[in-house]
């Protein structure tokens, strides 16, 4: 007689295996090697069998033990105390027997079913995302069906018990497998899992029960929201069957750019055209902001990339406390077309300027130079 092979080879798995891990590993090779889906196939039947024994010895944490320190002879059945039952099997069974279409027996009618949720994309102006807005939007969605009040049924009409299932929503089979015969369950054909039928159809629907109707519904947006921002709305879905609650409405929000702002996060940004004179000498600039203009005093000698920061004048926080900063760039922009008289004040001003721009420029190159030394 051969020597039986060790169960963690015959699963696949070493010895440090979870409990997962070892149903995990069973589970694979018992769909692959059942004899429902390998019929007549001896050397399948064999491998299902030792695949099965190999799980029932190392699923059971005291057998586990007792195979780890004696092998074989530790939880084999001629010894004693050792009790070959099925415990633990029951999940494996169901994944199996889900293959065929169902499972152990038991009432698997069909209950209430919560209505589908629903996705919404919406686009919002740049400043509707920042302050909030109230939108309506429409929708199409499945509603009860308004003629039969969503029974499927021919009003004056009702729904009968499932003559095939007597109202059970599932027929039930015997099934050798094997570990010996098993009442295995589908679904009802004749009820599609309900239990019941319906005999005169409604005729706005067919029986269907359900119908599908355009809404439209008011959405209120909160203050700060931002791309990738979802506003879910409960119950507003699709309607559930069998008198189940309705799914939700989810609305996923899209920011439309700006001219003239941009945003990260809750700060928001822009750049502000200056003069060549107001950057040199200084000056008062007006700077728009999301709700107004503003006035701000730019000190002399202003570099065009120059930032400058006005607090609490961003995105007013999602959670409803405190706002972002504006944070404002000036760019300084050079006249590119000059009068004669604009030319020579230039002339004079470098002229005045004298040994300081020479010097300026000398640094710069000087750091060229430094750079690629």
């Amino acid at each position: 007689m051969m020597s039986k092979r060790d169960y963690y080879e015959v699963l696949g798995i070493g010895k440090d295996a979870t409990e997962n891990d070892i149903k995990k590993a069973y589970r694979q090779l018992a769909k692959k090697y059942h004899p429902d889906l390998n019929p007549d196939n001896k050397e399948a039947e064999a491998k299902f069998k030792e695949a099965t024994e190999a799980y029932e010895i190392l699923s059971d944490g005291e057998k586990r033990s007792r195979y780890d320190r004696f092998g074989h002879a530790g939880v084999d059945p001629q010894a004693g105390g050792y009790d070959q039952g099925f415990g633990g099997f029951g999940d494996i069974f169901e994944d199996i027997f889900d293959i065929f279409g169902g499972g152990f027996s038991g009432s698997r009618r069909t209950g209430p079913v919560r209505g589908a949720d629903l996705r919404y994309n919406l686009n919002l102006e740049f400043k509707e995302a920042i302050f909030g807005v109230e939108k309506e939007i429409q929708i199409r969605r499945m509603e009860n069906c308004d003629t039969c009040g969503g029974t499927g049924a021919k009003p004056g009409t009702s729904k009968e018990t499932c003559p095939t299932c007597n109202g059970r929503g599932e027929v039930r089979y015997a099934q050798q497998t094997a570990f010996g015969q098993f009442v295995r369950t589908s679904a009802c054909d004749t009820c599609g899992g309900t239990g019941e039928i319906i005999r005169e159809k409604c005729s706005t629907c067919h029986g269907v029960g359900k119908e599908i109707k355009t809404k439209r519904i008011k959405v209120k947006i909160p203050q700060g929201v931002d791309t990738g921002s979802v506003i879910s709305m409960r119950g507003e879905g699709e309607a559930g069957d069998r008198g189940g609650p309705r799914g939700d409405l989810y609305i996923y929000i899209n920011v439309m750019e700006d001219k003239i702002f941009s945003r990260t996060g809750n700060n928001i940004y822009l750049n502000v055209p200056i003069s060549f004179a107001e950057a040199a000498l200084g000056a008062e600039i007006e700077v728009p902001t999301l709700e107004e203009v503003v006035k701000y005093h730019i000190p002399e000698g202003t570099q065009t990339g120059t930032e400058f920061r006005l607090r609490n004048m961003g995105v007013p926080n999602l959670r409803g406390y405190g706002r972002g900063d504006l944070f404002f760039t000036v760019d300084v922009k050079v006249p590119t077309k000059l009068t004669d008289k604009q030319k020579e004040l230039l002339k004079e001003f470098v002229e005045e300027a004298g040994d300081s721009y020479k010097e300026n420029k000398k640094g710069f190159f000087k750091k060229v130079k430094d750079a690629f030394n």
